[in-house]
């Protein structure tokens, strides 16, 4: 699926391959236009930036020394990396406001039908039964 106008990616957790960074990234610089990527890491992520800073030099993009000297990942770790990603908290990029709203909204959404429940109760004099046959 080639995305026209793609500009920028925003991976707000790092491929577990160069392979993948480069099918997330590959977004932004079709037919020969330009882009940005955006790749965030944690501590946890270290053992497979340096494969994907290699791809990054490669392209003739910097990247920073610290990076370069990271260890080379045995290709066992890699296939567990592959198999089993790293779990994370959820990241939630919604404004707090508008989360807010939403609950105030489907707490109000379900009292409402509380009461038309209800008042259909009231007017059909009982609730309905249902009877069991054992």
């Amino acid at each position: 699926i080639d995305f026209k106008g793609v500009n920028m990616v925003i991976n707000y957790d790092l491929p577990t391959s160069a392979v993948e960074y480069i099918h997330r990234i590959g977004r932004t610089g079709r037919a020969g236009h330009t882009g940005r990527a955006v790749t965030f890491f944690t501590e946890d992520d270290k053992p497979l930036l340096r494969s994907i800073a290699n791809v990054i030099q490669r392209a003739g993009c910097p990247v920073p020394d610290y990076i370069k000297h990271l260890p080379k990942l045995q290709s066992k770790q890699k296939k567990k990396f592959i198999k089993k990603p790293l779990t994370r908290e959820s990241i939630c990029t919604t404004p707090q406001c508008f989360l807010k709203k939403a609950k105030r909204k489907t707490k109000t959404t379900k009292e409402n039908i509380k009461e038309k429940k209800k008042v259909k109760e009231d007017k059909n004099g009982s609730k309905l039964q249902t009877v069991s046959k054992s």
